[in-house]
Parts: structure tokens; C-alpha cells; sequence
């Protein structure tokens, strides 16, 4: 791994506060609070009912749990970053995950979250994401990955299968959500998350000075994980 490279796409710091104010600009684009966290997540999610294949978690019910004191002290991990996210005005959730729906429809471009992509909004805006159990997302440098609609054999695929109006084919990516997607270049250095450590990525709005994070949900290989997300 090139780590000069990916230090410049990330900053790394030491506590939420750093975190928040870190600012993104040009290449830099995700920030992360990195974090050795104690306590027994693996007890909590042996503890909590999937009911769906993503279930979210209210603090209520994290709160009703008997837990050990290691699940205790994972739990109060989970309770604070809620806290602390909610005070700066973000909207965490924690989900329980066992998978997100596969998008199978075309053999030649997927919109799902397992596929590099941005996220979008039309006001300001960060991307957080915590995994306390289970795989982790990924990022890529934006000098490593093609946006997909740029793609000639993708672009003449998808030109084949819109039947509107010649000057209304940008707009039918952008409303299928098809110009979000990216495909890493071949020997790209893909970034693992990890666990326990809170990230902040940069997402595309009208305000945002940087390049958008690019970044992917992982393969769950059967095994539920347990994010914070917002």
C-alpha cells in the first residue's frame, strides 16, 4: 500500500473534536478518528434480533440489553458516538446488518452499495460510518477509479438502453443513479476502514471544495456486522 498516497486522501486524528473540524479540500476527502476501542461487540450483536436484513437499533434497545462488562463497556462506546454525533446536528443510526439488496438488473454496471460509488445530497453535508463488528467498508483514491458512465463499452450500453429524447441522457444517468458508481483501475490500492475507528467522508453537494469520497460496502461472507452510519 502506497501510504504517503492514502495519508493524503485521509487525515488521521485523535479525537472527535479534530475530527469535525477537520476540513476537506482537493484530493483529501476522508477523515478518521482512530480509535482502539474496549469492550464486547460480538456480545451485543449475539444479543439483538435481526428482524430484516438491515435492522436498526434504537438506543432503547441498546440500553435493555444484560450484558456483561465487556458488552457493557462496548455499549456505552455505542451510546457516546451517538451522543456526540447527535449534539453536532448529524442523524446516526446504528444498524444490524445481515446484507443490502444486490442490484442484478444489468450485467454491465450495478447501482448497490457494494460498488464503488459517492454519496450525493443537494445541501451540505459528511458521510460518518463506524463498524464496531463484522467486514468494513473500503475506500479508493479518486486517481484509481473510473467513473463508470465514462466508460466507453458501459457508456454504449447504457446509450443502447435509453429510449428518450438525445439531449435527456445525462439527466437519465444522473436520476438512475448510474453517474455515482466508479470501477477501480487495475493494481488500485483499495483502503480497508477497520473496525472501531469513526470516519467522516466527503460527499458530493453544492458547497463541497473536495473531490467526493469513493467508497464501498463490504462482503458480509454470512457474518451480520453492526455499523454506525449516518
Amino acid at each position: 500500500m502506497d501510504t504517503d498516497a492514502h495519508h493524503r486522501q485521509a487525515k488521521f486524528v485523535s479525537s472527535f473534536e479534530e475530527l469535525m473540524a477537520e476540513p476537506f479540500t482537493g484530493f483529501r476527502n476522508a477523515a478518521c478518528w482512530k480509535r482502539d476501542l474496549r469492550g464486547d461487540f460480538k456480545e451485543i450483536v449475539s444479543k439483538l434480533k435481526l428482524r430484516d436484513k438491515i435492522t436498526e437499533i434504537s438506543p432503547q434497545e441498546l440500553m435493555a440489553l444484560q450484558l456483561s462488562e465487556a458488552g457493557q463497556a462496548a455499549k456505552d462506546v455505542i451510546l457516546s458516538d451517538l451522543k456526540l454525533l447527535s449534539d453536532a446536528g448529524a442523524t446516526p443510526i446504528i444498524n444490524l446488518l445481515k446484507c443490502y439488496e444486490r442490484d442484478t438488473e444489468f450485467d454491465f454496471i450495478s447501482t448497490d452499495v457494494y460498488s464503488f460509488h459517492i454519496d450525493r445530497s443537494p445541501v451540505g453535508m459528511e458521510t460518518f460510518l463506524c463498524t464496531y463488528h463484522g467486514a468494513s467498508s473500503e475506500i479508493v483514491r479518486n486517481d484509481q477509479a473510473d467513473k463508470k458512465i465514462l466508460i466507453p463499452e458501459v457508456r454504449e450500453k447504457l446509450k443502447q438502453l435509453y429510449t428518450g429524447i438525445d439531449d435527456g441522457f445525462e439527466e437519465f444517468l444522473t436520476e438512475n443513479f448510474f453517474d455515482l458508481h466508479y470501477e477501480a483501475k487495475a493494481g488500485a490500492e483499495i483502503l480497508n476502514l477497520g473496525t472501531g475507528h469513526l470516519w467522516k467522508l466527503a460527499v458530493d453537494h453544492p458547497q463541497q471544495s473536495s473531490l467526493s469520497c469513493i467508497h464501498r460496502a463490504p462482503d458480509e461472507n454470512g457474518a451480520l456486522r453492526l455499523l454506525l452510519i449516518c
